[in-house]
């Protein structure tokens, strides 16, 4: 077992205490938005002061199993994520496999080198993710009914408005949503700022009246906020709101619109770093590439259930994706103290939520984590005993 030292990423919407806290350790002020806990080239984790992907190469079978290394060749397939968000995320969607290798591929001839904020494709792959909350999370995935969304539009004016309206109307269907969506992005420097600011004043006046939906309407406010003249505030409108309280998950597949707003929470995904913005964000913009890809769909969020392991078997939680699922590791008590059995085979990290816990293999090889440690456990290791007083999350491959 390889104890695991991680990146840590100070992207502006990160939140100044919530990982520092969570991780023990003091805050100094910066943004800590995300620590990211894997193999991917871009910011592997690293053992010893060598990366996680080095390792993987250099022993595919003794880390990964042949049965993950059959299906997904000598790489980690997943990719972990600490998430503390003070303030909204990008407008994203995610592509599929195969959207995936096309943009980068046109990429790469583009000739912009690796890690080029102008890219829109950082790699070949997907990125399916889970998000499990630590803290009350909040966020926006997947578009709303039609006629949700027109009966949140009537008290409101402004020119965009009007074309939603229009749309959503005439057709209300995917198709008029698809019309509805793109008007709101192609809006981006045709729309006048203050013309979105009027809609937003109409928000304003429902909260303060307590008429509707307080929630669409706040959300319009607070993103009007962090970004005055974005047209992505208005967009929220369109989104399902979502609100997970601690220990609860929502899934994201390719080519669902959303955006996390505010929480602390873990999260699991294809080993890949491709993001399409379309707003709410100082990254790049490509509002062209993420229209092609996007699913419009009328669906309320996907909330993966966790289904309780057997007596000394940890719960588990699975996402409709390959790569990864997520093992709630709670040690139970038996006649020689707290113990729980990780019997997945494969390639796993395992973080340490609270508490401490001693990692042992069948060999007698042990770990001990505290909370915020991490730690990750080749396929060679086999059965894994937790033992403790603490609890952790798992990821392995199903």
């Amino acid at each position: 077992m390889h104890r695991l030292t991680n990146p840590v990423k100070h992207y502006d919407w990160g939140s100044t205490t919530a990982i520092p806290a969570f991780l023990g350790r003091p805050a100094d002020g910066r943004p800590v938005a995300e620590v990211w806990m894997g193999a991917h080239p871009s910011a592997p984790s690293s053992v010893k002061g060598r990366g996680l992907d080095e390792l993987v190469l250099d022993d595919p079978s003794g880390l990964l199993g042949e049965r993950v290394l059959a299906r997904f060749g000598p790489r980690l397939p997943y990719l972990f994520k600490i998430l503390g968000a003070s303030r909204p995320l990008s407008l994203q969607v995610h592509p599929d496999l195969a959207q995936a290798a096309a943009g980068f591929a046109h990429d790469e001839l583009s000739g912009l080198p690796a890690g080029d904020p102008e890219r829109s494709y950082h790699d070949d792959q997907h990125k399916p993710e889970m998000l499990l909350a630590i803290s009350r999370f909040e966020g926006l995935c997947g578009f709303r009914r039609p006629r949700q969304v027109l009966e949140l539009l009537e008290p409101l004016e402004g020119e965009l408005v009007d074309t939603i309206r229009c749309a959503l109307r005439d057709t209300p269907t995917s198709d008029g949503m698809r019309a509805a969506f793109e008007a709101v992005l192609h809006a981006r420097g045709r729309i006048s700022a203050a013309d979105i600011e009027v809609t937003v004043r109409g928000c304003e006046q429902q909260l303060a009246q307590g008429f509707g939906s307080q929630q669409a309407y706040g959300t319009v406010a607070a993103l009007a906020h962090w970004y005055p003249g974005d047209p992505g505030a208005v967009a929220s409108l369109l989104l399902n709101r979502f609100t997970l309280e601690p220990g609860e998950t929502v899934f994201v597949g390719a080519g669902v619109v959303h955006a996390y707003l505010a929480g602390l929470g873990l999260e699991v995904m294809a080993s890949s770093d491709n993001v399409l913005r379309a707003g709410l964000t100082r990254k790049k913009i490509d509002v062209d590439e993420l229209l092609r890809i996007v699913d419009y769909t009328d669906l309320t969020p996907v909330r993966p259930a966790v289904v309780p392991g057997e007596e000394g078997r940890p719960a588990v939680v699975r996402a409709p994706a390959d790569e990864f699922a997520l093992a709630l590791v709670e040690p139970t008590r038996t006649e020689r103290g707290r113990a729980t059995y990780l019997t997945q085979d494969g390639p796993r990290i395992v973080l340490c939520t609270e508490g401490t816990l001693a990692l042992r293999t069948a060999e007698g090889s042990e770990v001990a984590l505290t909370q915020g440690e991490s730690v990750f456990v080749p396929h060679a290791s086999g059965r894994i005993e937790a033992r403790g007083e603490g609890r952790a999350v798992m990821v392995f491959v199903p």
